[in-house]
């Protein structure tokens, strides 16, 4: 199987797939939103029944690939929001400000500031 078959390529190690924002398939890896979609149509094909045992296995194989391929495609992004968290975090400690991640108001939430 290939790199493509399974969707398993990535960008230069981000962990985001090797495609131009999820959109169209780029190097032949299926965009998230294609994925999503044709993971949808397997689901509800499976749901309807009616389909052999030969093709409902075929039918959950794909399903399987399909969402490992959007299970990528979030993982990479999640990685790709942390990094982009992390770097807004220094520049803020670069400003002078403290990027220590507690909460301005000591934790207190809306309930602690209305008892003030």
């Amino acid at each position: 199987m290939t790199r493509s078959e399974t969707g398993s390529g990535t960008d230069s190690g981000s962990g985001v797939p090797a495609s131009a924002g999820g959109g169209e398939p780029r190097d032949g890896v299926m965009g998230y939103e294609q994925a999503r979609d044709e993971l949808v149509t397997v689901v509800r094909r499976l749901e309807a029944g009616g389909s052999t045992l030969e093709e409902s296995l075929a039918l959950w194989e794909r399903g399987e690939e399909l969402a490992g391929i959007c299970r990528q495609w979030l993982e990479g992004a999640r990685a790709r929001l942390d990094a982009a968290v992390e770097r807004d975090g220094r520049r803020e400690g670069d400003d002078g400000e403290e990027s220590s991640g507690e909460d301005p108001d000591g934790g207190a939430g809306a309930e602690g500031r209305a008892e003030e």
